[in-house]
């Protein structure tokens, strides 16, 4: 098969221009997600600097291998930028111009400009680095990203040593014949390649963003925007999973169902900011206070619950107690303390049923309230 070489370079810019289009109209729908800015300026980088490159031999050839050149490889830094940015780390602008700024000054050489094997070369070179780079950005926080990042990696370095290989298989004089006619065959393919992976990498990165972006909504759909634990539905959630668990492992659990003393009168007396800090506080507290394996959640107004998988009643009445007590210490304000009342059941009394725990713990928290507050029963059957 014989691919017509100008069409495809022709096709090459015109799909770089349409990609970089299309990820610069999702930047500016999703306004915070710098990752889709940065991949649109690569793009549409890269789109002109292959159509200056491609004014060679219109009588302005040393502005087109200079100009053109340099924006191909402040593309590749500015991918390299993307790739940073949606890790979470901060833009090296020296690193991001410097392969464009190395290209200018090489320029400058009269020997650089006038060997098309040296001018490849150290262009493949450039791209082969900047590939990596941005490959060892997303491999260096593997374990901290929630989204998958393999198809990314799989194909950057599909791309870095597909470029360093043509490379080596092309070496000097078949680079130099290129030029003249008689040999298109590393352009061709070098141009073959970028076009499919320039659409790969863009639906790549695009997927990347929206599942992240996802991921992110779903947990502030299941979090308390007050307190910063989880709400009722996330309590609910995932309480009943680790009752499950339970169940199969044939271990016991227990329910902790906390309310805050005298929070009307709080709010009432001291105002909503302070009602606020005190809802604040007793989250943090109650998030602090409990086993990684346990759940905690804000489930009503100043009313939260915890499950403790693995604990008997005894093991939850100290852990009740604990929290009681660091609750009384809090000092929100000079001379304002607040309290919680904790109500306890257990499997043992309710089963493996949520439902039936929150409803016999609500019964112990309503002895405690009764007993004078800022104390914690247990659920009598």
């Amino acid at each position: 098969m014989t691919l017509h070489l100008p069409t495809l370079f022709l096709l090459d810019i015109y799909m770089l221009t349409l990609l970089g289009g299309l990820m610069l109209h999702a930047w500016r729908r999703s306004k915070s997600e710098a990752t889709l800015g940065c991949m649109a300026g690569t793009l549409l980088l890269a789109a002109l600097g292959a159509l200056v490159v491609g004014l060679r031999g219109m009588g302005v050839d040393t502005l087109s291998i200079l100009l053109g050149n340099m924006l191909l490889q402040l593309a590749s830094g500015v991918g390299w930028a993307a790739m940073r940015v949606f890790v979470g780390r901060r833009l090296c602008w020296p690193g991001v111009a410097a392969g464009a700024l190395l290209w200018g000054l090489l320029g400058l050489w009269p020997y650089f400009m006038s060997s098309v094997s040296l001018r490849v070369t150290v262009s493949t070179l450039l791209t082969v680095l900047y590939t990596t780079l941005t490959a060892w950005e997303l491999w260096r926080v593997r374990r901290q990203l929630e989204v998958a990042i393999a198809p990314a990696l799989a194909l950057l370095l599909v791309h870095a040593l597909f470029c360093a290989g043509l490379l080596l298989v092309s070496r000097g004089p078949a680079i130099e014949r290129m030029w003249d006619g008689l040999d298109h065959g590393f352009l061709t393919w070098r141009l073959l390649e970028t076009f499919l992976f320039a659409i790969s990498i863009a639906f790549v990165i695009l997927a990347m963003v929206r599942e992240r972006a996802e991921l992110r909504y779903r947990a502030a759909a299941e979090r308390d925007p007050l307190t910063n634990i989880g709400n009722r539905r996330a309590f609910t959630g995932n309480a009943e999973a680790r009752l499950a668990r339970c169940v199969a492992e044939g271990r016991p659990a227990a329910l902790l169902l906390c309310d805050l003393d005298y929070f009307k009168q709080l709010n009432d007396s001291h105002g909503h900011a302070t009602g606020d800090a005190a809802l604040v506080a007793f989250g943090r507290l109650l998030a602090l206070g409990i086993r990684q394996q346990d759940v905690c959640g804000r489930i009503g107004g100043e009313e939260f619950a915890c499950l403790l998988p693995a604990a008997d009643e005894a093991v939850a009445l100290q852990v009740a107690e604990r929290i009681r007590q660091a609750c009384s210490e809090l000092l929100l304000e000079p001379e304002v303390r607040v309290s919680v009342s904790i109500g306890v059941a257990s499997t043992e009394q309710a089963g493996y049923d949520l439902s039936r725990l929150l409803a016999l713990a609500d019964q112990a928290l309503y002895r405690a309230k009764a007993g004078g507050r800022d104390r914690v029963e247990c659920f009598a059957g």
